[in-house]
């Protein structure tokens, strides 16, 4: 009888065990998004599985969140102060050059980290196909918590939290990617003034011709790479993807005049 009662005891302590694996472990991936943040997005006239797209200009520290709304154009959700960025102005090159990436770049679900050293973080997907093409190097280049960085962006915990949430939301809305606008400055002709004798102006203007696009038709735009430059709305269907080292399609150069 004291077998089987002790046998018992160990079963239900087991259960209990069990029970409460159940509530054990680290769920920062799934807080939900806030009540502010739900209102702004019904304000604007979207949701949070709506597609969305992420702007980073490191001069002024910013990170931008833009959603689609129900007109199919994106407007502005909210803006986030960067808490840390490191190097200077101007691309990654190499692995080690301490250096915050600039860029265009798709973000999909599996580059998402919820388990993160630095709370939570999604990588960038750098090196691109820009990138891979003039040989540039660097790994886990990422947009991440905890502020502190080395060539990564460091928002605030409290930042990344409502960053992140609305990265998986969209993801849960069926989208397969977000576009990351990675820049140097708000790419007016003043700040390329003030920037003038920079040796990134060539490739700074490359990336303005992609965010003209996008001011303009506020959609962002299909962007690919051909003659290690990048290219914005290419319609020609022979050419599906470029080649980064390769010519660009007849008529591309018309819209890279700025260069």
């Amino acid at each position: 009888m004291l077998i089987n009662a002790f046998r018992a005891f160990l079963l239900a302590l087991a259960v209990t065990a069990l029970a409460g694996c159940q509530f054990v472990g680290d769920n920062r991936g799934n807080v939900p998004l806030p009540k502010p943040l739900l209102e702004r997005l019904a304000a604007i006239g979207s949701s949070p599985a709506e597609p969305m797209m992420i702007r980073v200009y490191k001069e002024s520290s910013e990170l931008e969140v833009w959603k689609r709304t129900r007109s199919g154009q994106y407007a502005l959700l909210k803006t986030y102060p960067i808490c840390k960025w490191s190097g200077t102005l101007g691309p990654k090159v190499k692995e080690g050059d301490y250096q915050s990436p600039e860029g265009f770049y798709d973000v999909t679900p599996a580059l998402l980290n919820p388990k993160s050293s630095y709370h939570l973080a999604f990588n960038t997907g750098f090196p691109n196909k820009l990138d891979q093409a003039l040989a540039r190097t660097g790994s886990y280049l990422m947009i991440h918590g905890d502020c502190l960085s080395v060539g990564c962006y460091a928002m605030t915990d409290e930042g990344i939290k409502e960053i992140y949430a609305l990265a998986r939301e969209t993801f849960r809305g069926g989208n397969s990617a977000f576009q990351l606008q990675l820049l140097p400055f708000r790419m007016t002709e003043d700040n390329f003034a003030r920037h003038a004798a920079s040796p990134h102006t060539a490739f700074w203007r490359n990336l303005k011709i992609g965010t003209d696009a996008f001011d303009q038709a506020k959609q962002p735009p299909a962007w690919d790479v051909c003659e290690q430059r990048y290219v914005f709305n290419q319609n020609d269907p022979r050419t599906a993807p470029l080649d980064p080292n390769g010519a660009c399609p007849l008529g591309t150069f018309s819209t890279m005049a700025a260069l």
